[in-house]
């Protein structure tokens, strides 16, 4: 898989740009604040249709303007997928293949990416929020099926909430309701947890043997599910759907008064453990850094496993987070194999010596100029 074209109008600070990618390493070359991760953004947000570090579509309409849009055309094994995202103040309306998609389940994973940038080695020691959207917004891109069922339990557990506040409040009283309710939560709740299970234990089993190549053979990684329900990849979806219903029983009173759900997927963790110690609390720097990288590397094999199509690649400024080690592990696993997005202000002698071939733009205020196609890139 790979993007071969892309087209921005009045996005963040891009009024009018249109260019062509190499199908290998491409890099955008330039100071801070001259638009170098907008690009990435624009990239992330024409896969997913939505931004991971905006707070809403508004944002991304270029100052004084009323609309934005992307456009891109993403080449499969299948032939190529022209997708474009417009923005407005009424929302957002995706098209694909030149034809208006009405739900976006069926719009996302058509051009599947992995991004890497410096917040996302927050991802083994931030908060547990952070990283149950990793699984969902990542095990989304792999399974259509994932997506529906994550998006039915968000839809039933704000719906549940609401009504758990009413009865809080003494507004409403028929717990029959909230029975119908609870039900539902079960239903998509389990089934939202077996597949994370499912799907993590493959990560796990990608993961492990790449932590032990990049230190050599002295950190051992384990990902461990974290619930309140103690599963395991061995536990069964019918075995969720009791643990649930036992839990909401015992809790029922207790959220009534709290006017929230106090148990599901969207309150479970993952714990990344390194030669049997939570990495988060026991790990130095270096093996957090390790481990979540190893994690993201190890997405690109699941991914092509689930999809059939190798990912597409964004290095968002961070090889300056990365020691020599590291950076070498992370540039020698994508060369020659995924398309790959690189945001820097310079490129380390290492990085010259590894990326072979890279087609290099200058970004400067929102324009983009093409600077080299050369090998090993000697002079940048």
């Amino acid at each position: 898989m790979r993007l071969s074209s892309l087209e921005l109008d009045n996005f963040r600070n891009y009024q009018n740009l249109e260019v062509e990618f190499s199908p290998g390493v491409n890099v955008f070359l330039g100071s801070n604040a001259q638009g170098k991760t907008n690009l990435l953004e624009a990239i992330y947000v024409l896969a997913l249709a939505r931004s991971h570090r905006a707070h809403s579509d508004k944002e991304l309409i270029g100052w004084s303007q009323k609309t934005a849009k992307i456009k891109g055309v993403v080449e499969r094994r299948t032939g190529k997928i022209p997708l474009s995202l417009a923005f407005s103040p009424k929302g957002k309306k995706a098209r694909m293949n030149h034809l208006d998609q009405a739900k976006l389940a069926n719009y996302i994973g058509q051009m599947n990416v992995i991004l890497f940038a410096p917040e996302d080695l927050n991802l083994v020691k931030g908060s547990p929020q952070i990283r149950r959207q990793f699984i969902d917004r990542e095990f989304s891109q792999m399974s259509p099926k994932y997506l529906y069922i994550a998006n039915q339990y968000r839809g039933i557990l704000k719906q549940r909430n609401q009504y758990l506040k009413q009865l809080s409040h003494h507004e409403s009283s028929d717990e029959l309701f909230l029975e119908v309710l609870t039900e539902q939560l079960i239903e998509y709740g389990s089934d939202l947890i077996w597949r994370r299970l499912q799907l993590l234990k493959r990560l796990d089993n990608a993961a492990s043997p790449i932590q032990e190549a990049i230190t050599k053979d002295q950190e051992h990684l384990k990902i461990e599910y974290v619930s309140q329900l103690n599963v395991t990849d061995l536990t069964d979806l019918t075995m969720i759907q009791k643990g649930l219903k036992q839990h909401f029983n015992k809790l029922k009173k207790r959220e009534i008064q709290m006017g929230t759900t106090l148990l599901g997927p969207h309150r479970d963790d993952l714990q990344f453990m390194v030669n049997g110690h939570d990495v988060a609390t026991f790990g130095s720097q270096g093996q957090q850094r390790t481990t979540a990288l190893a994690v993201k590397l190890a997405e690109i094999d699941l991914m092509k496993e689930e999809t059939g199509e190798e990912p597409i690649l964004l290095l968002d400024d961070v090889l300056s987070e990365l020691d020599s080690t590291r950076q070498t592990h992370l540039l020698t696993a994508m060369q020659d194999r995924v398309q790959t997005f690189i945001t820097t202000p310079s490129l380390s002698d290492i990085t010259q010596k590894l990326i072979k071939t890279p087609r290099v733009f200058k970004v400067e205020h929102g324009t983009l100029t093409l600077q080299s196609e050369i090998d090993e890139a000697p002079n940048l």
